[in-house]
Formats: structure tokens, C-alpha cells, sequence
């Protein structure tokens, strides 16, 4: 799953690795732009946070699988990467359950586990990224340079950069009449090997 709607004016804004000690200060911003958001959360950050989960689910977010572990497919034995794949912070929610994996790595298993445990996997086309050492201002330039109407953005959850990224972010796409909506609302859209490849290669600046 990448990125749907091309020829709407919704994107999907998505955050990795939480929740975390920031998420208020991104609930914050999102609440003020009256935006929703997809949070792809893993087992250990919710067990850390559990008032920032609750926090989330309370302003209508959709809460997603990041993984059991953070760990990438290939460093997991097949029975680890089946409880990687099953694990979902709200089975119970309506709409197809999500997975991405970390790092968006996949073993030769990883689609076939997914498929058997009902889940999607959803990967993004557009690198927000705030792991760099970049300035917010940079981060979002760049960001809005390659956004399209159905990108699937990636952001994380955790960075201290992420928080003006994100304001500069939604102001910039308001701008282009752009919205942003949960990731589950927009048709989804295979990427392909050539998509795929060309996506890694944005992601570490190539």
C-alpha cells in the first residue's frame, strides 16, 4: 500500500516509533490545523506511554501496527516476525488493520505473513525526514516539493524537529488545497518495484 487519491486533495501524515514524551506537542499542532493523522505505534513505546496512546484514541486518530518490536524483518526469525506482523494496538477497530514494518524492511516472509494475518501493509512515498539533522524550514521545503495529491508522508514521532516540521507542513499544504486524512480513508495504491526502489533512494538522499 503507498499512496491513493491522486486526483483528490487529501494526503495521508504519518508518524512512526511512538507514542512518546512529544506526542502532546504533535496532538497540539494537529489539533490547531483540525487535521487527523495515522500514528503507527509499537508495543514497547505504548507500554512507556500509556497516557499519550489514550491521548491519541480521545482526539481521532487511527492508532496502527509499527511492530511488536522495532527491529527490522530480516534480523527476525520466521515465529518473530509472525507475533510482529499479528500485533496491533486496537484489533477491534473498524477498517482494514495496517503494518509497517520498521525501517519498511521486508524479509521474503513478510507480505505472506501479513496476508495470513489480515493485515495491510502500508509503506509512504513522501520522506519527511526529521531523523536528519536538517532544520525544520529545510525539512518541509523539501517535504512539500515532493508531496501529491494521495501522498503517504512519512514523519515520526519522538525527534524534536518534528513539531515545527509539522506546523510549517500543514500550513504549506493548506496553502496547495491540500487536507490531510487518515491513511485507511485513501484508496489504496500498490507501489511498484520501480516505485519502491525509487522511494528508498529518496528516503537516503540519493
Amino acid at each position: 500500500m503507498g499512496g491513493g487519491d491522486p486526483d483528490g486533495r487529501r494526503v495521508a501524515l504519518t508518524f512512526d516509533d511512538g507514542p512518546s514524551a512529544r506526542t502532546s506537542e504533535l496532538l497540539a499542532v494537529l489539533a490547531r490545523h483540525e487535521a487527523r493523522a495515522t500514528f503507527f505505534v509499537t508495543a514497547p513505546a505504548c507500554a512507556a506511554h500509556p497516557d499519550a496512546l489514550r491521548a491519541l484514541e480521545h482526539a481521532g486518530h487511527r492508532l496502527e501496527a509499527h511492530g511488536r518490536w522495532h527491529r527490522h524483518a530480516l534480523l527476525l526469525l520466521p515465529w518473530q516476525e509472525w507475533a510482529q506482523v499479528r500485533w496491533h494496538p486496537r484489533p477491534a477497530q473498524p477498517g482494514p488493520l495496517l503494518y509497517r514494518p520498521p525501517y519498511g524492511g521486508h524479509s521474503p516472509l513478510t507480505r505472506v505473513l501479513a496476508r495470513l494475518a489480515g493485515r495491510q501493509v502500508a509503506l509512504w512515498d513522501t520522506e519527511g525526514r526529521d531523523w536528519t539533522d536538517a532544520d525544520a524550514t529545510t525539512l518541509a521545503d523539501w517535504t512539500l516539493a515532493r508531496a501529491r495529491p494521495g501522498s503517504i508522508i512519512l514523519l515520526h514521532d519522538g525527534p524534536a524537529v518534528t513539531t515545527d516540521l509539522l506546523e510549517q507542513l500543514l500550513a504549506g499544504l493548506r496553502a496547495r488545497g491540500l487536507h490531510a486524512a487518515p491513511l485507511h480513508e485513501l484508496p489504496p495504491r500498490r507501489i511498484t518495484l520501480a516505485r519502491g526502489l525509487r522511494r528508498l533512494r529518496s528516503s537516503y538522499g540519493a
